[in-house]
């Protein structure tokens, strides 16, 4: 087993308010946070603060992927008390401050595995692989895990990074603003047809860095390992990434209310598995997942699997 595995988590994440009825709340860490700490391996989790924002240059690092007038724009209407930037993407008060710590976790992640040579979990919102480089959608906010690739190609000794999505939706914000750059790769498993409509086998990137892998609604864990075998790890294993950066979204659970994907908790095992034949370096973030208790269960299986490892 693993001597131990960084949890990267505030409360502060909860003030990030969508209303009560939106799918992405603060109930879903509420959940994740309970299992974990109930878990029977609780105690090889190291739970850390994030870094808040003023003491690492956290804007900056967003501000060279995101446009200015956007963040103004965010700014501007969290001052107003919040809103929507679009029919999906509500906005609080505290939405803006609770999105540059969430960035903040996912660069300390970044740090805490190079350092180990472990891995990191984030345990953070809102969420960000649909977020565009001019504007937030689809519960998103910033583009965390892009943010935290770039940065982590800042780091020394690290030459190629890869990122693997396995939300049910494909990442489109995190495929946009990593395409041009030969050092990232780029993979993603998602429902198909399905929000946001992007994530075509044909979108290969400027560097034939992109590997996109559409699953028909109604997928399996069994369709999933397949396309594992045949594609994924092939693409992975081929570019030999320093990093694996995993977009940890959980909606393609058969649980989950927002697609028609059939896995089950144990398949994110599974697929953790697969990737530790990579590198042990991986850092995990969470992406969607609406249904708490298959939420909750994948989280824990994702995590169990690198510790056993």
């Amino acid at each position: 087993m693993v001597a131990e595995l960084a949890v990267l988590y505030s409360p502060q994440f909860l003030e990030h308010d969508t209303g009560q009825y939106h799918p992405e709340n603060a109930g879903r860490l509420k959940a994740v946070v309970s299992a974990l700490k109930a878990a029977s391996w609780a105690d090889h989790l190291d739970w850390r603060e994030p870094t808040p924002p003023s003491q690492r240059d956290v804007l900056p690092l967003v501000l060279q992927l995101h446009n200015p007038k956007y963040i103004e724009a965010l700014q501007h209407l969290v001052a107003q008390g919040g809103g929507h930037i679009d029919g999906d993407t509500p906005v609080s008060a505290r939405s803006y401050e609770v999105a540059l710590l969430a960035v903040s976790a996912w660069l300390d992640g970044v740090d805490y595995v190079l350092k180990t040579g472990s891995s990191a979990f984030v345990l953070a919102r809102p969420p960000g692989h649909h977020a565009e480089r001019d504007y937030g959608m689809g519960f998103c906010l910033f583009s965390n895990c892009a943010i935290a690739a770039h940065y982590a190609l800042s780091q020394p000794g690290i030459q190629r990074v890869a990122i693997l999505d396995w939300d049910v939706h494909h990442g489109n914000g995190t495929q946009h603003l990593v395409q041009s750059n030969p050092n990232i790769a780029f993979c993603s498993l998602h429902q198909s047809p399905c929000y946001p409509g992007t994530g075509a086998v044909s979108e290969r990137g400027m560097h034939n860095n992109v590997l996109n892998v559409p699953m028909p609604p109604g997928s399996v864990g069994a369709d999933y390992l397949a396309r594992f075998e045949a594609e994924v790890m092939p693409f992975l294993q081929q570019f030999q990434p320093d990093l694996l950066i995993v977009s940890a979204g959980y909606d393609a659970n058969q649980a989950d209310p927002l697609a028609n994907i059939s896995l089950q908790p144990r398949d994110y095992g599974l697929f953790t598995q697969y990737c530790l034949k990579l590198t042990s370096k991986i850092l995990f973030g969470l992406e969607g997942g609406y249904d708490y208790a298959a939420l909750s269960q994948s989280v824990l299986a994702t995590l169990e699997a690198r510790l056993m490892a």
